[in-house]
């Protein structure tokens, strides 16, 4: 079973940027699978960040301020994140999937640690 290590997280100023990574081990993904980004606030469900297949989907309150890509010869993906604001503040996920409709759903067995994003103002 592949394991999601994702690290990038830290506290930053709102109109900062930072770049979250999402490396997995124990199986190589063919660029046939997608990666999706998620998070979750504090006392808030987990909620759809990005997605990228041969096609990016993102959520509303990140389109045009985040931007997801990927290294399949890594087995990585990146969540490049610019100009953050305090309500992007929460743990960020990842996770793998063969299509954007299973990533949107956002229903794994599994998850990462995820790394926190602390956005001040």
């Amino acid at each position: 079973q592949a394991q999601l290590v994702e690290s990038g997280g830290g506290l930053v100023q709102a109109g900062g940027s930072l770049r979250l990574s999402c490396a997995a081990s124990g199986r190589t993904f063919s660029s046939d699978y997608g990666w999706g980004w998620f998070r979750q606030a504090p006392e808030k469900e987990r909620e759809f960040v990005a997605a990228i297949t041969w096609r990016t989907v993102y959520a509303d309150s990140v389109k045009g301020r985040f931007t997801i890509s990927r290294d399949s010869a890594k087995n990585t993906v990146y969540l490049q994140m610019n100009s953050l604001k305090p309500e992007d503040t929460a743990v960020y996920y990842c996770n793998v999937a063969p299509s954007i409709a299973t990533l949107r759903a956002g229903i794994f067995d599994s998850w990462g640690q995820g790394t926190q994003v602390t956005v001040s103002s």
